[in-house]
């Protein structure tokens, strides 16, 4: 019975998920848009599911806060390819951060996701976040399962293995879409963290959902 639910499961939502031509488009679009979507992960055990309630966009070459902005590098190259891809790196040396490529092959942009309502899968999320098991925990402790970018990918059980992976076609991740945010609901706002970037430190180019408590920073 499991193996039909998890088949089931990838069938109806290979109808759901976002096509290639949404992440083709212009990264700022694209990091505005994603608000509101699903992302989805099945590990082969586990099923993920969680709204995306923030993001930022990293646009190209003159955008110094990006890691791509002087050229790519082993690390980067991922960014070169057609939009859809996953990008993960290291922050602080031991937290993961997770992004979507955006744009057409070789034009550089990528979504940061920082922040994830979560829908699905809930106490496995709690218990690869907190090491412990879920026992009516406080309200403060669900929101801060996925309330950040290291947070909802440490509560996801998501790994480097997933570096290079495409959200279009791939069996395990994936972005699901749902109902377009209108405009009034959603804040723009400058990146967090990137005080180092001297010409783009100043743009606004994070969006979240207004009001949603699992949005890291208001």
């Amino acid at each position: 019975m499991e193996n039909i639910r998890y088949h089931s499961f990838e069938r109806a939502s290979l109808l759901m998920r976002l096509n290639r031509e949404f992440y083709e488009r212009n990264t700022i679009l694209v990091a505005r848009d994603l608000l509101g979507k699903i992302l989805v992960y099945n590990d082969g055990e586990n099923i993920y599911r969680g709204k995306i309630v923030e993001t930022e966009a990293y646009i190209n070459a003159k955008d110094d806060g990006a890691h791509f902005n002087k050229g790519l590098t082993d690390r980067t190259r991922i960014i070169d390819e057609v939009g859809g891809h996953v990008y993960i790196y290291t922050i602080y040396g031991m937290y993961l951060c997770f992004n979507i490529v955006a744009e057409k092959k070789g034009v550089h942009g990528a979504v940061l996701i920082r922040a994830i309502e979560p829908i699905e899968g809930i106490e496995k999320m709690y218990v690869n976040r907190y090491k412990k098991l879920y026992e009516n925990p406080p309200r403060k402790e669900i929101i801060n399962l996925t309330n950040g970018p290291a947070k909802f990918i440490m509560a996801y059980g998501i790994t480097k293995e997933l570096y290079g992976a495409d959200v279009v076609t791939d069996l395990k991740i994936w972005v699901e879409d749902a109902p377009q945010l209108l405009l009034d609901e959603i804040v723009r706002s400058k990146r967090i963290n990137i005080d180092y970037a001297e010409m783009a430190k100043d743009y606004l180019l994070r969006f979240y959902i207004k009001d949603n408590p699992f949005v890291s920073r208001k």
